[in-house]
């Protein structure tokens, strides 16, 4: 179980950092699309780079449209930001001496709830406004098959937290 606890923690803090960086990122387009700053329209204003801090460089390619920006970019940005950060708190899970605790199952809890409804409503809502790609739905698949896993898991836990309260056990 030693091996299994370091990995978690090494996942646990790489997806924490996954998730910090996505919003640091959110956070700066957002801040270039609003004020403007460091950002440059191309293709006769149908497109927009949104730079490298303080370049000239493109650091992303966005179709220069108000429902493209908050549909499909700020918006998955935003979700996978959550996402890695949940991730990482799923992880942690696996990295505690105590497995079968109430804190952990929330964490399992949080973690399919969001990956069961968020990425279907931001779907469902994004398909009023613009084109969903195929690739899409695919990502929507997998989200649900990560939040039916993980809703098993879940399960598992539960039932373990319960006997663990009528045996009075530490597992």
């Amino acid at each position: 179980m030693g091996h299994t606890k370091i990995i978690a923690k090494f996942l646990s803090i790489l997806s924490h950092l996954l998730g910090v960086i996505n919003l640091i990122l959110v956070l700066y387009c957002l801040g270039c699309l609003v004020t403007g700053f460091n950002t440059s329209p191309y293709g006769e204003g149908k497109y927009l780079h949104i730079n490298y801090p303080f370049s000239d460089n493109p650091f992303m390619n966005i179709d220069n449209n108000i429902p493209y920006i908050v549909f499909s970019f700020l918006l998955p940005l935003s979700l996978y930001a959550v996402f890695f950060w949940l991730l990482g708190g799923l992880f942690g899970v696996f990295s505690t001496a105590k497995l079968f605790t109430p804190d952990n199952l929330g964490y399992l809890k949080r973690f399919y709830l969001f990956n069961g409804f968020a990425p279907i409503l931001s779907v469902l809502i994004g398909c009023l406004f613009v084109e969903i790609e195929m690739g899409i739905w695919l990502l929507l698949v997998l989200h649900l098959v990560l939040a039916i896993f993980s809703w098993f898991i879940a399960q598992i836990f539960k039932q373990g937290l319960q006997l663990q309260h009528e045996q009075d056990l530490f597992i």
